[in-house]
């Protein structure tokens, strides 16, 4: 049998040798086939960026016959934070209110105690320079949520001015976190034996068709109080003649969250309902033979299943919603004043201007913005994994 084995071998290896000489040149193939998919995305994808630091710290200006670059190094940057542009960028702060101070408190008293129980919990698992990484990145994230945190709650105080970092994380939390909460809702609502349901489902993908330019427009003629098709019903509510959406600073912001989460839902909502509906139904029987309610149902078994994807999916719409810019413009035109005016609104209005240093910067803000929500999110979700693995 071994005799029988080695004869095997030898022919396996024989015909491997024989292959590698019918194709000497694969691995050489193989590269020139993957060259121009290479070099198409170092064109549009990494030379633009190379191109755009560059631009963050330097001047363009026209000059005769045409243009210069002058380096800089942080002065867009500082423009930004302490500049001229810091008013538009960061915003007017107010005084700190005693609730803010009490809030501020427990956000940084939560992260210290997460991060002292993740230390118990790595304490002879993980190398000790695994631990100081761990504690430098916990270290990290704890300054920059609390000059966030800090920032959002002075800026929107009475008083206050919140600039376009503000604004920006105003649509984005608050628009996913009511397009998570819709979408999950009609997902459950959608996944029941309910008559019509394949109707509804169909409905409820209709926004997401429609372009984020075209939804609005739609969203500004609703939105207009004195000739729109829902005059009557804001002149029944708010009065007629009192109430305007576009120059009352909140109400716009309200408007822009509306239109984005009525835009954005159905992407939740599908996504959702095909992770509601793989729960296994052997789960919720059995949970339902043993007493549980249906909050308890879906509390410890639907949820728990279906976290991971809902991670993945806040993830994505958190990456997304910070590029917001198509509302803004086209539904409030950044207005009134600054008030609805996102980062991605000011890059390009910077860019309008011809100022390509100052625009690359914001952009690069904002780069640096989304990575760190990113890197929270992903973090949050692996640990959620470890912990259901565990």
């Amino acid at each position: 049998m071994s005799q029988t084995k080695e004869r095997t071998d030898h022919k396996s290896s024989a015909s491997g040798d024989r292959e590698f000489e019918l194709f000497p040149h694969e691995a050489a193939t193989r590269r020139w086939v993957l060259s121009p998919a290479v070099v198409l995305v170092i064109l549009l994808s990494v030379f633009p960026l190379i191109i755009s630091a560059y631009l963050a710290f330097s001047r363009f200006k026209f000059v005769a016959g045409g243009f210069e670059i002058v380096w800089i190094g942080l002065g867009n940057f500082r423009k930004l934070l302490t500049g001229s542009q810091s008013r538009r960028f960061l915003g007017a702060a107010a005084p700190m209110p005693w609730w803010g101070w009490a809030l501020l408190a427990a956000f940084v008293g939560g992260m210290v105690f997460d991060w002292i129980r993740a230390l118990r919990r790595s304490a002879g698992r993980v190398s000790a320079a695994a631990r100081v990484r761990i504690s430098a990145a916990r270290l990290v994230t704890t300054i920059i949520g609390a000059v966030l945190l800090a920032l959002v709650i002075r800026t929107l105080q009475p008083g206050g001015f919140p600039g376009t970092v503000v604004v920006t994380l105003v649509f984005v939390v608050v628009g996913v976190f009511f397009q998570y909460l819709i979408g999950l809702s009609l997902a459950l609502a959608a996944s029941q034996r309910l008559r019509g349901k394949r109707f509804f489902r169909t409905v409820f993908l209709i926004p997401m068709t429609i372009t984020p330019v075209g939804a609005a427009y739609v969203f500004r003629m609703i939105s207009d109080t004195g000739k729109g098709p829902l005059e009557p019903l804001w002149a029944l509510i708010f009065g007629r003649g009192e109430f305007t959406w576009v120059q009352s600073p909140w109400g716009a912001r309200i408007a822009i969250i509306i239109a984005d989460t009525w835009q954005w839902t159905p992407f939740m909502f599908i996504i959702l309902l095909a992770a509601v509906e793989g729960v296994p139904d052997s789960l919720l029987e059995a949970a339902k033979v043993d007493g549980a309610g249906v909050w308890e149902q879906f509390r410890k078994i639907t949820f728990p299943l279906i976290l991971p994807v809902s991670l993945t999916l806040i993830l994505i719409r958190f990456i997304e919603a910070f590029k917001i810019i198509d509302l803004p413009q086209v539904l409030t035109g950044g207005g009134p004043g600054t008030a609805t005016e996102s980062l991605a609104l000011q890059a390009v209005y910077e860019w309008r201007g011809i100022n390509l240093g100052g625009s690359a910067a914001i952009s690069y803000a904002l780069l640096v913005l989304t990575t760190f929500f990113g890197l929270v999110l992903v973090t949050v979700g692996r640990r959620r994994a470890l912990a259901q693995i565990g």
